[in-house]
Parts: C-alpha cells; sequence; structure tokens
C-alpha cells in the first residue's frame, strides 16, 4: 500500500501532445472543477545540424490552453531530461505558470557544472526554477491536490506527480513493453532505479501511469497510458517477482548497449538552467559546449 495521500476519486482532465523527434509526450493537464492547469513536461524544438531553435509543439500547447480558457498554474518538469530541450521559459513568457522540478536539480547541476565546465556564474542551487519538490511535497492545481514522488535512478531529480487516479512517471518507467529506463547517466543508478520503481508499483492497481516516452517496440502504435496492475504483470522488467539484484544485473547489461541520447548536450546545458540558455559568448552569440570524452 502507497505511503502517499493518494485519492482515486478525482480524475484530471488530461490531454496529451506527442513530439516526434524526440518520442516525448507533453501533457495539459486540467482541474475538472476550474478552468486551472498545468503542463508537464513541454518540449522546444531544436534543428542540431543548424543550430536553430523553434517552438511549434509549445505553440500547440499554448494555443490549446487558449482556446479553452485555460489559467495556467504550474509547469512540470519530471527530470533534467536528456534528449529534449524545455519550452518551459517560452511557455511561461506567454502563459505564466510556475516553473518546477525535483530538489535532487541541485545533484544534477553540481555534476553537469563540472562537465560542461560551466564556472561560478552558473548557480547550483536550483534557483533557476521557481518551485524545488521535495519528497512527499503537495500542491494544489485549482482544487486538484497533487504531490510528488522522489524516484531516482534515472537521475538524481526524477520525480512522479500523482494527481488524482493519474501519475505522471516521466522516465522511470517505460510502457510494459518498453521495460524502465536507462540508469548509467552521471548520478543514475540502477538499484536506486529498482527501489523508485517499488514505490510507483506500492500505488493502487488501477492508478493511470502516463508515460513521457514511447518509442513503439516491435513496430506496434505509440501509446502513452498504462495502469499500476498492467506494469506489474507484464512488465518486461519488473513484472513478476524480480529481485533488485537480478534487475540491477538485467539493467546494467542493457544500458553498456545503448548509445548516448542525439540531443544530450544541449539538452543537458537547457534543462539544468530550467530551459534557459547558456549566457552568450563575447560576440553576442549564444553556444552549447561539446565536452570531449566526458560523458
Amino acid at each position: 500500500m502507497s505511503a502517499y495521500p493518494v485519492d482515486m476519486t478525482v480524475t484530471p482532465e488530461v490531454t496529451s501532445f506527442f513530439e516526434n523527434d524526440s518520442n516525448t509526450f507533453s501533457y495539459v493537464v486540467k482541474d475538472p472543477h476550474s478552468d486551472a492547469c498545468a503542463v508537464v513536461d513541454s518540449v522546444m524544438d531544436i534543428d542540431y545540424a543548424a543550430g536553430r531553435l523553434s517552438y511549434g509543439h509549445a505553440d500547440k500547447i499554448i494555443h490549446f490552453i487558449k482556446e479553452n480558457d485555460l489559467k495556467l498554474e504550474l509547469q512540470i518538469e519530471t527530470h533534467v531530461h536528456a534528449d529534449h530541450l524545455s519550452a518551459a521559459p517560452y511557455i511561461q513568457e506567454k502563459l505564466g505558470g510556475k516553473i518546477s522540478i525535483g530538489a535532487g536539480i541541485t545533484t544534477v547541476q553540481h555534476t553537469f557544472g563540472k562537465v560542461f565546465n560551466e564556472g561560478t556564474e552558473f548557480q547550483r542551487d536550483g534557483s533557476q526554477f521557481d518551485i524545488l519538490f521535495a519528497d512527499g511535497d503537495s500542491y494544489h492545481i485549482g482544487t486538484m491536490q497533487g504531490f510528488a514522488i522522489h524516484t531516482p535512478g534515472h537521475t538524481p531529480a526524477c520525480m512522479t506527480h500523482v494527481i488524482g487516479n493519474i501519475a505522471f512517471v516521466g522516465d522511470t518507467l517505460f510502457m510494459p513493453d518498453g521495460g524502465s529506463a536507462r540508469a548509467d547517466f552521471p548520478g543514475g543508478n540502477a538499484g536506486e532505479l529498482y527501489d523508485s520503481v517499488q514505490k510507483v508499483l506500492a500505488l493502487p492497481g488501477d492508478m493511470r501511469l502516463m508515460m513521457c516516452h514511447d518509442y513503439g517496440p516491435g513496430g506496434r502504435d505509440i501509446q502513452n497510458e498504462t495502469t499500476v496492475a498492467a506494469q506489474k504483470s507484464e512488465n518486461i522488467h519488473f513484472g513478476g517477482q524480480i529481485s533488485r539484484a537480478d534487475f540491477v544485473k538485467l539493467r546494467e547489461a542493457r544500458d553498456a548497449t545503448l548509445s548516448m541520447p542525439r540531443l544530450i548536450i544541449p539538452s543537458l546545458q537547457v534543462n539544468m538552467r530550467a530551459g534557459g540558455m547558456p549566457p552568450a559568448g563575447s560576440d553576442g552569440n549564444t553556444y552549447f559546449k561539446v565536452p570531449i570524452n566526458k560523458l
């Protein structure tokens, strides 16, 4: 049984937005009893080869919120993404909404501040974000109460957000036929990931789980929703009663075969800044650093 204050009687209105380039789902989560809403895991578009940013995906979310006369109260980053850039500051400029992430962001900032040689001007206290959530922290979106569960392992800042009968799991879990997230990034840990998944699986069996990514294993159609019960019985990494030791062995062997995400270099530099860009160079232009043999 979950140790967290679950209220399965509340059913948020959830609209998903799929970004094809990074296979990412973003969400608008609306309070059924008011015009209040939140945005989960927004995406900023990047043409990496051309060095150009654009906002087509974020504009779809903004249009939806405006068209439905909603009030954006909160933007949730489930973790520091390594495969896409956050559009949170762009959305905040247009609609407001405080930008939030797990308090473990400070660990991520210390780790990657060194990797990217950011210097003393880069603040490593999470102050780029409006809200830092600790394990068990609660909040409101209109009349709905949400709460955050610290689920590290993929990254130290990973949080699962439970709002009514829906949980947004970030990269902690994929659809049952996709298994679990990698745990080999700096600060990741397969054992911690196992422990975190147990927290998610302790939620009620009919809790709806919303994915951050799906890659359509085996060529099936892209999907974004499952349940705790389905994960318990069908997940290829956690279905049944796998031990912690066996999972760590499985996860680490799998991670050893994976290449780095295509957008990891710009994504980390932007997302550890709450979606902000690195400071401009002496010529007024903005650049991403490429550390050699450090990731």
